[in-house]
């Protein structure tokens, strides 16, 4: 019996491996391919269809021409200053800040990623670009991968950037990662990394070809040369626009310093520390931010997106011509805001919107039918996974705690939740709820290897009615008419804060609790 048994499983999986193999080839075009496209430090508002701004986004506007934009799209933080950490990782997941490991470095094998959720059901599952996780999960998500960025080399200089080829060990040496330089004839050939290097953007367009053409040619060179009969994921994890702002002449010379448009968030400093107030991105620009300072840090950071904005053109075009454009959904995502001058700031170590975590989500392509159409429904970064599982029919994991957007996308309902949460390291908070936003600060403990204990932030609290004043600019919570709204929310924000398990025990390696100071 037991003999029987064995031999008909074996049968049986070899019946369901070849149905599957016959699906995947006599109904391709019916298994749609994802591409997913993640910008680093792209701020809502960094998408001209989407703010209105500057900013010369031809490609991203008809991604959004011909797909449906949500409006509203929050990173709901981090507890590092590297906020993409924590971002890529619960895009990854589909799990919320406080339900990673630690500040997201590493994806334990209990969570099951989007790639390894759709190479489980057959997808060749393809990465290119800036991985910040761990090697492990970056080998178990993906069945391929090239010009993989961010495992422990880094110059800081995307014309000077150190990439590796696949690794299907995983293992990303130190030794085997290299420079794309040009040669003598101008064509693309890889060079060691020199002992010497020095980190920097010292790097231009005549040394090497810049982070985000070297990402598009690979994504472009993939589509051109797909043959498989399975359907395809994606993860095209770009760079660009995170610092340093360089890019080709010609993109900087779109933006005339001189005219360069200010926001209403503009100011010369930030009013008060916010606890996080002199670390690397702060230090990128000098203080005070006068109007010259800020307009040069925009019209570099304009500059990237645009050069950004052609290579996902080029993309787009090479999905066009292989012929999957028509099969295949695309979505495209920033992974934090970016202040560039708001507020008195430069980074993102904050949970103002443009400044740090509105971010662009759109879902685009031949598949999406209501072409145009725009949402207000919150959502979050690791909505994205279990939205993208819903639209192809694949289960999303056990693990996944983010909310689909689907029933939102075919007008079942308008929204899946109707508050958004916030946090940064133990500082700050934040809680939107309607059209007002609370955000509460705190002066509190924290600890460095050079200093030791010490304490930093201020205890302020702000509430913006976000409808109006969509740049955060008119505090409004010491204004005896808002009193009671300022009672409800703070009330809400701390039964919010029990509910999703807001607590330093959660936070693997957290020193310091939020709470404990408010």
């Amino acid at each position: 019996m037991k003999i029987s048994g064995l031999f008909f499983k074996f049968i049986g999986l070899f019946f369901i491996l070849n149905v599957s193999t016959s699906c995947f080839g006599q109904r391709k075009k019916s298994i749609p391919n994802v591409l997913v496209i993640y910008t680093d430090d792209h701020r809502y508002s960094g998408i001209h269809a989407l703010g209105g701004m500057e900013v010369q986004t031809p490609n991203m506007d008809a991604l959004a021409k011909n797909g449906v934009v949500f409006t509203n799209t929050y990173l709901m933080g981090a507890f590092t200053g590297a906020t993409c950490v924590a971002s890529r990782a619960m895009l990854l997941t589909g799990t919320n800040v406080f339900q990673l490991q630690g500040a997201g470095h590493t994806i334990p094998e209990k969570n099951t990623t989007i790639g390894e959720t759709f190479k489980n059901v057959g997808y060749n599952t393809h990465i290119i670009g800036k991985w910040h996780q761990d090697g492990a999960s970056l080998k178990r998500s993906f069945t391929s991968g090239d010009k993989i960025m961010g495992k422990g080399v880094y110059l800081v200089d995307h014309f000077r950037m150190p990439f590796y080829d696949w690794d299907k060990a995983g293992e990303f040496k130190k030794e085997d990662a290299y420079l794309l330089v040009y040669d003598e004839q101008g064509k693309i050939v890889k060079a060691p990394i020199p002992n010497d290097a020095q980190r920097g953007p010292t790097g231009t367009e005549k040394n090497g070809p810049h982070t985000s053409e070297v990402f598009a040619n690979e994504a472009a060179s993939y589509f051109k040369s797909y043959k498989s009969k399975k359907p395809f994921l994606m993860y095209l994890a770009f760079h660009a626009p995170h610092d340093p702002r360089q890019a080709p002449q010609a993109f900087k010379d779109l933006y005339d310093i001189d005219n360069i448009q200010l926001p209403p968030s503009y100011m010369v400093q930030h009013p008060f520390d916010n606890g996080h107030m002199f670390l690397r991105d702060e230090q990128l620009a000098p203080w005070p931010r006068t109007p010259l300072v800020a307009k040069k840090q925009l019209a570099d950071y304009y500059a990237i997106i645009t050069h950004l904005d052609a290579q996902i053109g080029k993309v787009i075009t090479a999905l066009k011509e292989s012929g999957q454009y028509e099969n295949t959904l695309i979505v495209l995502s920033g992974d934090s805001g970016l202040a560039v001058g708001n507020h008195g700031l430069m980074g993102k170590q904050n949970i103002y919107d443009e400044d740090g975590v509105h971010v662009p989500l759109i879902f685009s392509g031949n598949l999406i039918k209501n072409k145009g159409a725009r949402y207000d429904g919150f959502a979050y970064i690791h909505d994205i996974f279990p939205t993208i599982c819903d639209f192809t029919n694949v289960k999303a994991p056990n693990t996944v705690s983010g909310k689909s957007l689907l029933p939102i996308i075919n007008n079942e309902v308008t929204a899946i939740r109707d508050y958004t949460y916030h946090a940064y390291r133990q500082f700050q908070r934040a809680y939107r709820k309607g059209d007002y936003k609370l955000i509460e600060y705190v002066r509190a403990k924290d600890f460095s290897k050079k200093d030791g204990e010490t304490e930093a932030g201020s205890k302020v609290t702000q509430l913006f009615h976000i409808k109006t004043d969509p740049w955060e600019t008119q505090n409004l919570s010491f204004f005896p008419e808002h009193r009671a709204l300022l009672t409800l929310m703070r009330n809400e924000m701390k039964s919010k804060a029990t509910e999703l398990g807001d607590k330093k025990e959660n936070i693997e390696g957290e020193k310091y609790d939020f709470w404990d100071f408010y």
